[in-house]
């Protein structure tokens, strides 16, 4: 640190200003971080003075992302005058000396330190109008400190000032300007441009608060005639009623009470109701907030505070709503019963909230209006997707603008009863943004534990949701916070098959499509074969809503030609006639292959929208032992193809028809190279393509596999069996080989798809080959070299 005097050393210790711009002439107090104060505490203890060069830090800089380009290099040279310990620092209190320009700037051991040099004034004003305007500037002062009480003590110091940069050093730390202004003030070198800007922003300050206290003035005008208006209209209201005159004809308040005392709301519901109608009396009919309090009160009186006499749950009806709702879910609509039937056990209070998992289009949503059938219940509905604001659950409160209640209130208000059937839209789609996080807010709604006291913000008491039966949808578990998640029960609904799928369209989808078209059977026939070509060729989806649409759009082609008298009834759709009315085929199913060349299988897929056969395809050229992976595979099935080719080089090296791995590449590709494909399930398929290629021999077209491998040989079992095994069934195979401990999986397999298919359950690769290529697969054998190193031998 440098204290000798500046005119022998233009080198010293930068101080850091936060928030703060020192004027020459003037003194200032600021807080120094520790290792400053200290420097500063003692070398002020020794005789000589102290300096030190004080730059302001640029607005939104914090003190420990502080750099050089965040301080400004016009500043002050600061005799350090007095410094003390502080709860965050030291307090440090220093005369501005001379206004200076920083001339380089570095740091050393966690301080700044600067060259630099004297900025001095150009002296472009007379001293009489300098003493003139230093007159006019505390006239100024004195006036904009009048319009505020007990300013004396601030104004004092002014009087007994000589020079305008000291009263401009005193004055603008309080000044409601911006940094940089105060900064860009200090900078001006001319006098007069200086002092001219001082007065303009004094100036603009004492306008502003003489604006700020007009406006003041008339809001209290406006307030005190509020309150002079509700004392006049109360006693008009006690005249009234001892003229026996009121029957609530000044303010119509009385019919609110009258609501409130007849109403079944609990004690402490009760109380705050009254106590908001109190203020709704009081405040009259110019009140702001009169508004607002009539809205909250419609909202307690319209809220089912009690719930109403129970009907009891049928189970026989329940199960009977659910059979002629829905086809097939048979273990979703078994799982729904057992619900129930704790339900009713329990008297009604269930034990656990139902999340319905799903691709979109398999009923999730309307197996929730089929409960709420079954119970007799009324239903309500609320789709989360795409929210991001908590108050969308929880409600605003009730001071800002346009409150409402959160959406859990609206619905129950919407259901009129304390225990409806309350579906939860897409709670998957919910997301995080700055207004909170809606999931989080969902936990109290969600866990039986709490919300027998729910806390809306715009309600203000708690509310007991202990009796609404919540039920929650979702396509996918990845998006749903693992708390969140907790507290729900898990019931899986998988895709449909395609019987299923016809069962559907023939029962429910069809005649509802009917009725919205203003046709019927007299008008409009759709063959089942049609029903079946349809659901084969123009539709490809878990669920039923692309079928939906597609039945649409053959009842609007009957109807243009019924209308337009081109048709006779009934109009019969025969399958060679939906290339007319629908279009062209919109899906290409893959079919198994007549015949395979040797490195070509056919591997099972999952999907969104059900299960896929794929061919892997495996060939090699000379090369360098490189392999080579397209078809827009993912990090998975890159891991997988490494591992398959691993195994195949231990097992098949010195006996694959003395193929030589090192001077060969092989080249693995999955066909559709467009869309994206990945997961642990192609192992077994990588593994025997590879195989199949390096020895020679094809594969049956006939067979698909499906599972994933361990570097020793395991077969490890893999999911979506189900989609898998329909997918098969549809490209013709006849033949499917699947990891040992997913053969529990086929009970959801139909049983018309499992009696038209062999399975060959697996559970090391050597078994994969004996059923892919009839072939026995060396076991290694591990010895050791004279070099000590471990060599793999095929017996």
């Amino acid at each position: 640190m440098y204290t000798k005097n500046t005119d022998e050393n233009l080198e010293s210790l930068v101080m850091p200003l936060f928030e703060v711009v020192v004027y020459p002439k003037s003194r200032a107090k600021f807080l120094a971080d520790k290792v400053t104060g200290e420097i500063l505490s003692t070398e002020i203890k020794n005789a000589e003075p102290v300096y030190a060069v004080g730059l302001t830090v640029k607005s939104g800089t914090k003190p420990s992302d502080l750099s050089e380009d965040d301080l400004y290099k016009t500043g002050n040279l600061l005799k350090i005058v007095f410094v003390q310990p502080a709860d965050e620092g030291y307090l440090v209190v220093a005369k501005a000396v001379q206004r200076v320009e920083v001339v380089s700037l570095y740091r050393k051991d966690e301080l700044f330190y600067a060259t630099y040099e004297p900025v001095m004034d150009l002296q472009d004003l007379d001293e009489d109008v300098q003493a003139e305007m230093l007159e006019n500037v505390k006239t100024t002062v004195n006036e904009i400190s009048s319009r505020f009480q007990g300013s004396e003590k601030f104004t004092r110091p002014i009087e007994k000032m000589v020079s305008i940069d000291q009263i401009m050093g005193y004055v603008m730390p309080f000044m409601p300007i911006k940094l940089e202004e105060k900064q860009a003030l200090l900078e001006i070198v001319s006098v007069k441009e200086r002092y001219l800007k001082f007065v303009d922003i004094l100036m603009e300050h004492k306008e502003n608060i003489n604006f700020q206290v007009e406006i003041a003035k008339k809001v209290t005008d406006n307030i005190n005639k509020s309150h002079r208006e509700a004392m006049l209209r109360e006693q008009l209201k006690v005249i009234q009623e001892e003229l026996n005159e009121s029957e609530d004809s000044v303010s119509g308040e009385g019919g609110y009470r009258e609501r409130i005392e007849n109403s079944k709301m609990p004690d402490e519901v009760r109380k705050k109701a009254l106590s908001e109608l109190k203020k709704l009396e009081t405040g009259g009919n110019h009140n702001p907030e009169s508004p607002v309090i009539r809205n909250y009160l419609d909202l307690m009186l319209d809220l089912p505070w009690v719930t109403e006499e129970k009907k009891s749950i049928d189970i026989a009806e329940a199960r009977r709503v659910l059979e002629n709702n829905h086809n097939g879910l048979e273990k979703v609509k078994e799982r729904i019963i057992q619900h129930l039937a704790v339900m009713k056990l329990k008297h009604e209070k269930q034990g656990s909230i139902l999340l319905f998992l799903g691709p979109p289009g398999t009923g999730k949503t309307s197996l929730g209006k089929s409960i709420a059938d079954a119970l007799g219940r009324e239903y309500v509905r609320a789709s989360l997707g795409g929210v991001k604001d908590e108050a969308e659950i929880r409600g605003h409160r009730r001071t800002y603008v346009g409150a409402m209640p959160g959406r859990i209130i609206q619905g129950m208000k919407k259901a009129g009863t304390k225990n409806p059937v309350f579906i939860l839209d897409e709670v998957d789609k919910l997301s995080t943004s700055y207004a909170g996080d809606p999931s989080s807010a969902l936990l109290e709604v969600l866990d039986p534990e709490q919300n027998n006291s729910f806390s809306d913000h715009y309600l203000e008491v708690p509310y007991d949701l202990s009796d609404v039966l919540f039920i929650a949808t979702a396509n996918s578990l990845a998006t749903i916070p693992a708390p969140l998640l907790d507290r729900m029960e898990l019931i899986e609904i998988s895709s449909y098959t395609k019987n299923e799928k016809f069962a559907i369209a023939k029962d429910h989808l069809l005649p509802s499509t009917l009725e919205e078209h203003g046709l019927d059977t007299d008008k409009l026939k759709i063959e089942d074969e049609t029903l079946k070509v349809i659901i084969e060729k123009y539709t490809r989806e878990a669920g039923v809503r692309q079928l939906q649409k597609q039945l649409a759009k053959t009842a609007r082609f009957v109807s243009e030609k019924i209308v337009s008298g081109k048709a006779d009834l009934p109009y019969v759709v025969k399958p060679e006639m939906l290339k007319e009315i629908i279009g062209k085929e919109l899906v290409r199913q893959e079919e198994a292959r007549k015949e395979n060349v040797p490195g070509v299988v056919t591997g099972l897929a999952w999907t969104p929208v059900g299960g896929e056969i794929l061919f892997i395809e495996g060939t090699f050229m000379p090369g360098k032992g490189k392999l080579t992976l397209t078809g827009q595979l993912g990090d998975v099935m890159k891991e997988s193809a490494q591992i398959s080719l691993s195994l195949v080089r231990s097992r098949l090296a010195n006996t694959a028809n003395s193929f030589n791995f090192t001077s060969s590449d092989i080249h693995i590709h999955v066909p559709s190279g467009a869309t994206p494909k990945d997961g642990p399930s192609a192992g077994v398929t990588l593994f025997t393509a590879l195989t199949s290629l390096i020895t020679g021999k094809a594969v049956d077209p006939k067979i698909a596999m499906t599972g994933e491998i361990t570097l020793s040989g395991a077969v490890m079992p893999v999911g979506g069996i189900k989609e898998k095994i329909l997918a098969a069934h549809r490209a013709g195979i006849k033949k499917v080989i699947l990891p040992k401990e997913n053969e529990r999986d086929l009970e959801d397999v139909p049983e018309d798809v499992r009696n038209e298919l062999k399975f060959v359950p697996v559970e090391t690769i050597e078994e994969v080959l004996k059923e892919a290529l009839d072939m026995d697969l060396p076991r290694p054998v591990l010895s050791f070299t004279e070099n000590g190193f471990v060599a793999t031998q095929n017996i």
